[in-house]
């Protein structure tokens, strides 16, 4: 017969055995939980109660730190905000160092002058510029009584697709025919049809396609000499010619804009004549590239629009010649006047042709010149055709 269970909960001993708890042995118990009231069992630990420590983590003792170990010290936030501030300042001198260069080949691509030149011709082999040197009359600076303007110096720098880039002086005075006027003077065409007519009388003398015309006021010059500060010039021979106000004593020296002009310029004491001066005119030319190309002229920002605009002032081009096309004829000039480049004018017959009517004339040799011009063309001259 069944025995009935104590009214009261069981104790158990460590053996397992439940023995009766009496009231007084019984400690204070909280409310039960609606658990708990639920059937939950009481030794359970309840669904959200936080676990404090995985089975593992109970079993293993507690990490021993070493005295003689320094604690690690957490990076300070100080250094980290520097870094960022140094990184942010980075970025905003690269974007400056960006952006400078493009906007002022925006700026500049704006500021440069044009005027129809180009004939239309088929292309030929290589890129062609013209490089008119036009001498106005108008600053009462000029070393003779002509009124208006002429194209005093006309060369042709040619770089081809393979060979070494030539800088080829036309004598002002050669003899050849202008379409529409018959023979005469080169720098007659200037002033008989302008650009356009000096295009089409040079691309008939040479057989060469014009890509590039560039103008370039020799007035203009003197302000480009002044913005770099000067440049040196070398002339054999003493000068004093009343005409250009040129006075040099046989050597190099600097000079300002006002003597780099009349250095240009100077025609009459020349003992070489047109030929002398168009030497001396890629001479001034050759060093104002040197200059702007020195990296003290390079480095400072704040020279460059006052550069970049007094040579722009200096030079009208033709409608489809930009910034980059000019760039790009400043690195062929360069390599032209350089050691592997090739300078000097084609093969003359006559300095002093004289056919009548029109007075002293540059004739070029009618056997030596066509052949001269076509290997001109391909890139394959050497400095012996200059000879």
């Amino acid at each position: 017969m069944p025995t009935s269970r104590p009214a009261g909960p069981e104790r158990r001993s460590v053996r397992g055995q439940a023995q009766p708890a009496s009231p007084a042995q019984r400690p204070a118990q909280a409310p039960r939980t609606a658990e708990a009231q639920r059937g939950a069992s009481p030794q359970r630990p309840a669904a959200y109660a936080p676990r404090t420590a995985t089975p593992a983590e109970a079993t293993t003792p507690p990490r021993q730190v070493d005295p003689r170990q320094p604690a690690p010290t957490p990076a300070p936030r100080k250094r980290r905000r520097r870094g960022r501030w140094v990184a942010a300042v980075v970025v905003v001198l690269l974007v400056l160092v960006l952006a400078w260069p493009v906007g002022l080949l925006w700026w500049a691509n704006g500021r440069i002058s044009h005027v129809s030149a180009l004939s239309g011709a088929a292309n030929t082999p290589g890129t062609t510029y013209l490089l008119a040197g036009s001498d106005s009359r108008a600053d009462g600076a000029a070393d003779d009584a002509t009124e208006g303007q002429r194209s005093d110096t006309i060369m042709v720098l040619h770089k081809p697709e393979s060979g070494p880039a030539a800088l080829v002086s036309l004598p002002r005075d050669t003899y050849t025919d202008i379409p529409g006027y018959g023979a005469a003077k080169l720098n007659a065409a200037y002033s008989y049809g302008g650009p356009e007519l000096l295009v089409e009388t040079v691309e008939g003398l040479t057989g060469l396609t014009v890509d590039h015309y560039v103008e370039i006021g020799m007035a203009g010059v003197r302000d480009v000499v002044d913005a770099v500060g000067g440049v040196e010039l070398c002339l054999d021979y003493d000068v004093d010619d009343w005409r250009s106000d040129l006075v040099w004593e046989a050597g190099c020296h600097p000079a300002d804009g006002e003597t780099a002009l009349a250095f240009a310029r100077m025609r009459y004491s020349d003992p070489d004549g047109d030929i002398g001066r168009t030497a001396r005119q890629r001479q001034l030319v050759s060093s104002i590239i040197s200059e702007v190309a020195t990296p003290s002229t390079v480095l400072d920002p704040r020279g460059h629009v006052g550069l970049i605009d007094s040579a722009l002032s200096a030079i009208v081009v033709d409608d489809d010649t930009g910034i980059i096309d000019l760039g790009r004829m400043a690195l062929a000039f360069r390599a032209a006047t350089g050691s592997a480049g090739l300078i000097g004018p084609p093969p003359i017959a006559d300095y002093n042709y004289r056919p009548g009517g029109v007075g002293s004339t540059v004739l070029l040799d009618p056997d030596l010149a066509p052949d001269f011009f076509e290997r001109l063309a391909s890139g394959e001259l050497t400095e012996a055709d200059f000879e």
